[in-house]
């Protein structure tokens, strides 16, 4: 079936030129312009992808997104916004935004965007276990530190025995860190081995290890196993 994307935006304009684009790589788009006609659109007929404007009529982006992860959909949302504060970037990407992409944008680079988040998703959908019998997963699939268990077949999360949280993009950055303990990655390499790109402000991985910091690390100002290594990147200590 065709990849339906929903995009979410109030300027027609914009809107129009995005849903052209995006006919013309395949997908299937679908427009709405204000928060409450796309949480209704969600809720009603699920989309492969959404791509958010924050500065919306009715409901902005923020509060969408907050409302579709409260409830526990886990469709892939990239972020749009015509802001240039940092807060706005690390508010969507504390509540589970996979991406975001600031105005003025390159179509092409949204598209890029949109690809790269597709294509991980897919992957963790292929992954899933399959509907004939399979064998029990190996145990070295699921891994353990302090009170943190992490299901690698499942992509569950628990600390203390209690599911924590995690976004698509949480997971994948989790996964890859706790599976090469005490590797240092620059946060280039992490771009490039988990978001799918090449070219992305660093930040992005900053704000994405603060999020599993907080969720994860017993003290996340001082944190014990999501280490940075000054001037290098991050590694992981079991």
């Amino acid at each position: 079936m065709a990849t339906r994307i929903l995009i979410v935006e109030d300027d027609e304009a914009i809107a129009s030129g995005i849903a052209l684009n995006m006919r013309l790589e395949g997908y299937v788009p679908e427009v709405v312009h204000d928060g409450d006609a796309a949480l209704t659109a969600i809720t009603s007929d699920p989309p492969d992808l959404v791509v958010l404007d924050i500065g919306l009529p009715q409901k902005n982006g923020l509060m969408v997104l907050s409302e579709l992860r409260h409830s526990g959909r886990h469709v892939p949302v990239i972020i749009l916004s015509a802001r240039h504060e940092e807060f706005d970037k690390v508010a969507a990407l504390r509540l589970g935004a996979d991406d975001y992409v600031t105005k003025p944008f390159a179509l092409a680079e949204l598209l890029a965007r949109v690809h790269a988040v597709l294509r991980r998703a897919t992957t963790a959908a292929a992954m899933a276990p399959a509907s004939a019998p399979a064998p029990a997963p190996p145990p070295d699939r699921r891994l353990r530190f302090s009170k943190v268990e992490v299901d690698l077949e499942t992509r569950a999360a628990t600390r203390d025995g209690a599911e924590v949280p995690l976004t698509h993009l949480e997971f994948e950055l989790l996964a890859y860190l706790i599976q090469r303990p005490a590797q240092v990655f620059s946060r280039d390499q992490l771009l490039r081995a988990v978001w799918g790109v090449r070219s992305a402000s660093p930040r992005t991985v900053d704000n994405f290890v603060a999020q599993l910091r907080a969720k994860l690390e017993a003290d996340p100002d001082r944190p014990r196993h999501l280490v940075t290594v000054r001037g290098s990147g991050y590694r992981f200590d079991p």
